[in-house]
């Protein structure tokens, strides 16, 4: 992680003696002390912060060097106050030279002595006299001159209220209620500093204030937001910024309402919302109570906001700044910079009105319009994609209180984001978040939420590490009966789909007429008319049109070579993950037809899938498991897909290609087909299955494997051997065969190698077994409680009755083949 000269300078810091450490705590003091701080006091200041981040435990300065430290946080260099700050943090908490700060000094606050004093807290009460502090300052008349502490007070309150939120009283959360009333809505509309005309004659008494201007140039004639420009701010244009950046956050904490009285207040906000949307009289009377502050006469309030308590106050005039914002935003901004801040004022915009709305419902139907507008603007430029997310969530929480159609907001936000935008990092995460967040209202309000899924996976293939997180809370939501089957064809081939995403910005970007190169042959295949197909169904963007790819082969031959390309790969790791998932949520929901469809994809798609070898192990790997679950689920799946099983079961090629899954495949057969499971069992369904499980163990028995393949796993052959004895102690005709084969096994094991074993130990095992089964075909009854035991055997409670326990059953029988 680090070179190997950063290791090195870490290993002396970590182990510098004692001796050597106080002598340099003697040298810095000394370097303190004078007056002129240069390199060198720089240097051994960064030196320290590195010996005490580095080491395990907390070191003790020195008194006088603490107290010195702590005078450096009030250091005009910024510097000076980043390294104190940080070296003091390390040794928290503090010996005798706390950090405090009473209404004299609080004025010389700093962000970086801020986060060490709030870092020394030790409990609520500390956080609570803090805020009593800074909150204090806000109460008298704010100073003419500048005033770093007061612009310093809304980002450290913010800060503590997110540890914290209840250190706060209510006569405190009043106050700062009405000084963001204030800040927000009453900020100067003059520049700060003063503006000159230039000339001969400028001088202090020349200069005349110039108005704030907008992001086009234009003249502001309305109130001061965070999207007004110019030459200088003043003190309460910077808290107007800071107020605006903390507002979603305190309306979120404070501004909730309790239930028991939620109709009364609705009904009453809703009275009162109304007869000031119908109030046309505009009056300088609803003034803040800070001295000097401008009223706009372009969107002043009615009069009667002055008679709103003061949290529905500041919600009224969140609600009219974010209103003026999103007119700001349709202002032709000169500087690329302030394009990209009004989409980001836009989508904040966007959250705190849908924050008020949620409080105040009597809010939504003068919302309602603007939203609606402001989606019209913006539904046609891919740019603002990300302001579309707030207001699908408006959408989503309000449309159907005013009864709107959300179908367009839903099309565009689940079909042309995805389908359009899949490799924006920023926009996945946010459309995720959204979906995780409300999941519930999702599901019972956006019909197009689960046909959508082949859109939604496109993020998961693009970059499958960031987003599979996720996916995981996401995926059982698109289980259901109508999605499952197709659901897991597109799991199975998301590394396909991550190349054919590749290869389609590909596409856009490169000529066609490309350089010979790597994947060339691959992009002429996806400009291919006749192949194009293929990759679109991949690239489909809602469900429905089908299960799967007829010429699934074709497609997995055409993307061989994408098998390394570091996305594909990265997708291939996490499917096994979501697959598990996916059964999971499968067994709970699907009937037993659902399962018995399932069953026949497993089989069909074990040797369906895209060339990467560890994958295709992780698949079958998969598949092997929830096969198991499924048939011990539903018993009766394996009587229903008999033919299919037995036709997997009875391919040789599938020893050698699908051992996990052969395996259990096998194993199910002999484990499930019997009467006790299912009573349309017969005993030639019994035997035709006998007769296929023992030519192929026959087969693999009776010669060394074909060129190209590896002997089959000892797992394989026992196995085998097990489903055999299972069933002809099921049909006793078949006894004699088992006993044939397995005596003849002995015998050819004891003559020596065999060709289908090449490791001794391995052939010892299966000989082993072998003998076992046979011992216990010699007395059937024996032979079947024991390989089939009856239901009340394998049931929780039997290893607590030692009368009816498995291990006397096998003891009994021990002394029984013993004695023979």
């Amino acid at each position: 992680m680090y070179s190997h000269a950063s290791e090195s300078f870490i290993k002396q810091a970590r182990e510098i003696p004692e001796p050597e450490l106080q002598k340099f705590y003697s040298k810095l003091l000394k370097l303190l002390q004078g007056k002129d701080f240069g390199h060198e006091t720089l240097d051994s200041l960064q030196r320290l912060y590195l010996i005490l981040s580095v080491n395990k435990y907390t070191k003790l300065l020195p008194p006088e060097l603490q107290k010195k430290l702590l005078s450096l946080l009030s250091s005009p260099v910024e510097q000076l106050q980043v390294l104190s700050s940080a070296v003091l943090r390390e040794t928290l908490p503090l010996s005798g030279q706390e950090l405090s700060y009473n209404q004299e000094n609080i004025s010389q606050l700093n962000s970086h002595a801020a986060a060490l004093l709030l870092s020394q807290a030790e409990s609520k009460a500390d956080l609570s006299s803090l805020c009593t502090l800074l909150l204090r300052g806000l109460e008298g008349r704010p100073s003419e001159g500048p005033s770093p502490s007061l612009m310093l007070t809304l980002p450290i309150i913010n800060t503590i209220l997110t540890h914290s939120p209840d250190c706060l009283t209510e006569d405190q959360v009043t106050l700062l209620s009405k000084k963001l009333v204030d800040w927000l809505r009453y900020a100067s509309i003059v520049q700060g500093g003063g503006a000159s005309s230039g000339g001969f004659f400028t001088g202090p008494r020349s200069r005349q204030p110039v108005p704030i201007a907008e992001l086009d140039g234009t003249v502001s004639g309305d109130f001061f937001t965070v999207l007004c420009v110019g030459q200088g701010f003043t003190e309460d244009q910077w808290m107007n910024v800071y107020s605006f950046s903390m507002l979603r956050h305190w309306l979120l904490t404070y501004h909730s309402v309790s239930s028991g009285n939620l109709m009364s207040d609705a009904a009453n906000r809703l009275q009162l919302s109304l007869s000031l949307s119908h109030s046309h009289s505009f009056s300088n009377d609803d003034r803040s109570e800070v001295d000097g502050s401008v009223v706009s006469m372009v969107s002043a309030t009615s009069s009667s906001s002055r008679l709103l308590p003061p949290k529905e106050r500041l919600r009224e005039k969140a609600f009219q700044y974010c209103q003026r914002l999103i007119e700001q935003s349709d202002r032709k901004a000169h500087k690329r910079t302030d394009t990209e801040l009004q989409k980001a004022c836009l989508v904040e915009a966007v959250c705190i009105l849908d924050c008020v709305c949620v409080e105040d419902a009597s809010l939504v139907y003068r919302t309602f319009p603007c939203i609606k507008a402001l989606f019209g603007r913006l539904s046609s430029d891919l740019s603002f994609a990300r302001v579309l997310i707030p207001i699908a969530q408006f959408y989503l929480n309000h449309g159907e209180m005013a009864a709107v159609d959300c179908d367009g907001v839903w099309m565009l936000v689940f079909g042309r984001y995805p389908g359009e935008l899949f490799n924006d990092p920023f926009l996945a995460h946010e459309f995720l978040r959204f979906l995780r967040l409300n999941l519930d209202s999702v599901q019972l309000r956006v019909p197009q939420y689960i046909r959508s899924f082949p859109n939604l996976l496109k993020f998961l293939a693009w970059d499958s590490p960031a987003v599979v997180d996720d996916f995981v809370d996401l995926l059982p939501s698109l289980v259901t009966p109508g999605t499952a089957v197709e659901l897991l064809h597109s799991l199975l081939d998301l590394p396909c789909l991550t190349a054919t995403l590749v290869l389609q910005l590909r596409s856009v970007s490169l000529p066609i007429a490309e350089p010979s190169g790597r994947g060339v042959r691959l992009q002429d295949a996806f400009r291919n008319p006749s192949l194009r197909g293929l990759f679109l169904f991949l690239l489909r963007g809602e469900a429905g049109s089908g299960d799967t790819i007829d010429r699934l082969s074709t497609l997995h031959e055409l993307l061989a070579e994408a098998a390394d390309w570091p996305r594909v790969v990265h997708c291939a790791q996490v499917v096994p993950v979501l697959l598990h998932i996916y059964f999971h949520r499968v067994v709970e929901m699907a009937d037993e037809k659902l399962l018995a469809h399932l069953i026949l994809v497993m089989l069909e798609r074990s040797s369906l899938l895209l060339k990467i070898p560890t994958y295709i192990r992780e698949i079958h790997r998969v598949f092997s498991c929830h096969l198991l679950r499924l048939c011990k689920r539903r018993p009766s799946l394996v009587v229903d897909q008999s033919h299919e099983l037995l036709e997997f079961a009875g391919a040789t090629a599938n020893v050698y290609s699908k051992e996990e899954i052969f395996t259990h495949v096998v194993w199910v057969l002999g484990e499930y087909l019997s009467v006790s499971c299912d009573s349309r069992c017969s005993v030639s369904l019994i035997t035709s299955c006998f007769e296929a499980l023992e030519a192929v163990l026959f087969e693999i028995t009776s010669s060394a494997p074909s060129p190209g393949n590896i002997c089959p796993a000892p797992k394989v052959i026992t196995t085998l051997m097990s489903a055999l004895a299972k069933l002809a102690s099921r049909s006793h005709d078949l006894i004699p065969r088992v006993s044939l084969f397995l005596s003849k096994l002995r015998t050819a094991a004891r003559s020596g190698s065999v060709a289908w074993c090449a490791d001794e130990e391995d052939l010892v095992s299966v000989v082993t077994r072998g003998e076992e089964l046979w011992s216990l075909l010699k007395a059937p009854g024996v032979a079947q409680s024991v390989l089939t035991p009856p239901a009340h055997i394998n049931a929780p409670q039997w290893h607590r009755d030692t009368n009816v326990a498995s291990p006397l059953q096998l003891r009994a029988l021990t002394s029984l083949t013993h004695s023979q």
